[in-house]
């Protein structure tokens, strides 16, 4: 048995129809390893395969697999059997989700996608979910948990999913603070965006124009704007309040942008501070500063305080 194996197996099986293909699915996008109808002959080949090159979960990274009546040699007595010896023999931490669902919803959504029922192919669904029912008893009294779909929609099987089977770290969205001048193009796959040119620009301070918010000048110019303090606060209350709600709602990757006109100052300022702010409190940002290195232009700053509008 191949030491880097998963040690956590989660069985995903069910009825057609009853939502495999949503929990999967949300179990990949969870950070999960996914393999769907693998016959069981083969498990013992998957879990010796050694993790590619490259990749670093390691034993970290749970595997599902995804298992019904469609697949090969299924035998819902010989599954129960097999994962019990997984238990005992090589003691995986292996768990078993059965997804149910009644027989007129599952009626309902059939008629509805006007897909045939797998095991119903030349006559009624209903006879299809009666023989699949019966097939799969077994597996669904031995199962460690049960979802009935029945009064489900698929974004609500999701969240249930993420409820159950999230573990810390391995599921927590990509979170990037970005900052980005305006005079450069607005950025295409921003979440949320704060538009920071209310706050006064250190680019007409001649001796700070050629550095950047990294800078402790700058900053400092920047914080001394009699509205930063209260509106960086709030910024940051929102967030706390947003970003974990992007994430139970199941994003993978959440950026949030602030914007200045060249991009190169009260973004950058702005950016480094709320990322700490958010790291302090628990998350894990990584921050990008897209416009930072361009060099500086008064055609792009469009107006000097109190002078009159730039040459563009």
């Amino acid at each position: 048995m191949n030491p880097d194996a998963p040690k956590t197996i989660l069985l995903v099986s069910g009825l057609s129809g009853a939502g495999k293909t949503t929990a999967l699915k949300t179990l990949e996008d969870m950070g999960w390893e996914v393999v769907d109808n693998l016959p069981l002959v083969l498990l013992d080949r998957l879990l010796d395969t050694p993790i590619p090159h490259g990749h670093d979960e390691g034993d970290d990274r749970p595997l599902a697999l995804g298992i019904d009546a469609r697949t090969r040699g299924f035998d819902a007595g010989a599954i129960v059997q097999r994962i019990k010896a997984l238990r005992t023999k090589y003691g995986h931490d292996v768990e078993t989700l059965f997804l149910d669902c009644s027989g007129a919803e599952l009626e309902r959504r059939f008629a509805e996608t006007r897909r045939r029922h797998p095991l119903a192919a030349d006559r009624p669904a209903a006879h299809g979910i009666a023989r699949e029912r019966e097939l799969t008893e077994p597996l669904r009294r031995w199962a460690s948990q049960v979802i009935d779909t029945s009064s489900l929609s698929s974004n609500a099987l999701q969240q249930e999913i993420r409820n159950r089977f999230a573990r810390e770290g391995l599921s927590d969205p990509v979170l990037t603070i970005l900052s980005f001048g305006y005079s450069r193009g607005v950025p295409l796959n921003a979440d949320l965006m704060f538009d920071m040119r209310f706050l006064r620009n250190p680019y007409w301070d001649e001796s700070l124009r050629a550095r950047t918010g990294l800078d402790p000048d700058v900053a400092a110019y920047v914080m001394g704007d009699p509205a930063y303090e209260e509106a960086l606060q709030r910024i940051e209350q929102l967030l706390t309040l947003l970003l974990p709600r992007y994430a139970e709602s199941g994003k993978s990757y959440i950026t949030v942008a602030f914007g200045c006109t060249g991009g190169r100052h009260r973004s950058v300022h702005v950016a480094e501070r709320v990322a700490r702010y958010l790291q302090d409190a628990g998350f894990s940002p990584t921050v990008s500063h897209r416009n930072m290195e361009s060099a500086p232009q008064d055609a792009l700053e469009k107006r000097r305080p109190g002078g009159p509008k730039a040459i563009s």
